[in-house]
């Protein structure tokens, strides 16, 4: 249930993290966590949706386990939001493309994406990055703030467990197609409301693309293999007056996606305008759940009547 001090508690983990970056723990949580996850999948490993669901249900108790523990929502927030790191790793590429120098690109976009960058030339590699902009908006920003404001710490630990489980194991491969797809699936369902949120939210922040932005996510987010990436994804194309979309290889896999808006192809240039975009739609969120925390405290005051002389 979101309760104002949940709602205000999310505004400041997104904030924090905006102002703070990444927290100074070293190893990080969430590294600590893949660890423990890595240590799960050797003992449970085995070719079928039944292991798979049990690695999935223990890593995700972990997750919202500590963030009961924690006692504090800001703070769970804080750690599960990484807008600012998303941010910094889109920079870097862009950086290393304005400067013509497409290895060193290169070897920058794993941080962001899972496709191969051997083959890609500047304007596929201003694609990869703002794509990632666009959908880590929601699986980074998004999604931990809605749901700890829904959960509390819980809730966003919660999430951020499930969202790092489907980096790991929720892919298709022959050795996660089956023990991964309760990873997958949890990871989609968790993301299904929050990818929407993150698109009303792009509308709120560029009002003047409202139509366009409404027809791409309309008309061509259905193709997208993802049910939730190509929401965000045709959001921000439109948005930005780009077309997302295109074919992407994935080690061996080749996935051919299907335009998402109808404009320009996207150039190195147009990366600065993403990470805009969404520094945006993050702090927009984070304001709207302060709003809705004030609101909250205003409606649940006691009210008084004067007594009777």
């Amino acid at each position: 249930m979101v309760t104002a001090g949940r709602a205000s508690s999310a505004a400041l983990g997104i904030v924090a993290d905006r102002v703070f970056g990444e927290p100074p723990i070293r190893p990080h949580p969430v590294s600590l966590f893949g660890r423990l996850m890595r240590t799960s999948e050797a003992k449970l490993w085995a070719d079928n949706r039944v292991s798979g669901m049990a690695h999935a249900a223990f890593g995700i108790g972990v997750g919202a386990g500590v963030g009961a523990l924690a006692h504090t929502t800001a703070g769970s927030t804080y750690l599960a939001v990484a807008g600012k790191a998303l941010d910094q790793a889109a920079a870097d590429v862009e950086t290393a493309l304005l400067a013509d120098d497409l290895d060193r690109a290169r070897g920058l976009l794993p941080a962001l994406v899972g496709r191969d960058p051997s083959g890609l030339d500047a304007g596929e590699m201003a694609r990869a990055t703002i794509e990632s902009l666009a959908e880590n908006t929601i699986d980074a920003v998004v999604a931990p703030a809605l749901w700890a404001a829904l959960a509390g710490g819980a809730g966003a630990l919660g999430y951020r467990a499930t969202n790092t489980l489907d980096a790991m194991v929720g892919h298709h491969s022959a050795r996660y197609e089956q023990f991964g797809w309760a990873s997958a699936r949890l990871d989609d369902a968790a993301n299904w409301v929050p990818a929407r949120v993150g698109a009303v939210l792009v509308v709120v922040v560029r009002p003047g693309a409202a139509g366009a932005i409404g027809r791409a996510v309309r008309d061509d987010a259905p193709g997208h293999p993802s049910p939730n990436g190509g929401v965000i994804e045709a959001a921000f194309a439109a948005a930005l007056g780009l077309r997302l979309g295109g074919t992407s290889r994935y080690g061996d896999r080749v996935e051919k996606r299907p335009p998402l808006s109808d404009g320009k192809p996207p150039t190195p240039a147009d990366i600065a305008a993403a990470r805009t975009l969404a520094r945006d739609v993050g702090l927009t969120l984070a304001a709207m759940l302060a709003a809705a925390s004030m609101v909250g405290r205003i409606t649940r005051r006691p009210t008084t009547t004067p007594e009777a002389p």
